[in-house]
């Protein structure tokens, strides 16, 4: 575990969800605050998505299990699909906290992140990217390796049952 205490996570819901279920399973929520707890000492986790009304129970369980919100409004496709990108909240919310938290967590594997994530290395504030799939995450990325950890060989611990 990271000694330090103060460190807050990033999340953006819908890089991690699609990632993890491409790889063929479901992630526990709730077992993953915890882990983001014991490994990295995170003490609050912002999770960035996009807000659909019949999706309460999820937002209601995601806040019981640790979670801070962080809502995008939503928009129908004409196709009936959901849009509600979340890269703008996630970063303007990772500045908002920035002077808060010891060191920042980011979860996702999408390269619209990187000028954030970039950032946070120059100011040695990034803990962690954590992508959720090694063979799908942006090629900007692979010059910050040794900044990366990733969650393809956490589905014993971390898979919904």
């Amino acid at each position: 575990m990271t000694k330090a205490t103060n460190n807050y996570a990033f999340i953006d819901s819908q890089n991690l969800n699609l990632s993890i279920r491409e790889q063929g399973w479901i992630l526990d929520f709730l077992k993953f605050r915890i882990y983001l707890k014991d490994k990295y000492g995170i003490a609050k986790a912002f999770i960035c998505i996009g807000y659909v009304p019949q999706n309460q129970d999820l937002y209601t369980n995601l806040q019981k299990d640790g979670y801070i919100l962080i809502f995008k409004p939503t928009l129908i496709l004409p196709t009936g699909g959901v849009k509600g990108n979340v890269d703008a909240e996630l970063v303007l919310h990772a500045m908002i906290e920035y002077q808060n938290y010891d060191k920042a967590l980011i979860v996702t594997g999408d390269g619209d992140f990187y000028c954030l994530v970039d950032y946070l290395v120059k100011n040695d504030k990034l803990l962690k990217l954590l992508v959720p799939n090694m063979n799908k995450f942006s090629s900007l990325y692979r010059k910050m390796m040794p900044h990366i950890a990733f969650m393809n060989n956490l589905r014993d611990k971390l898979e919904h049952v």
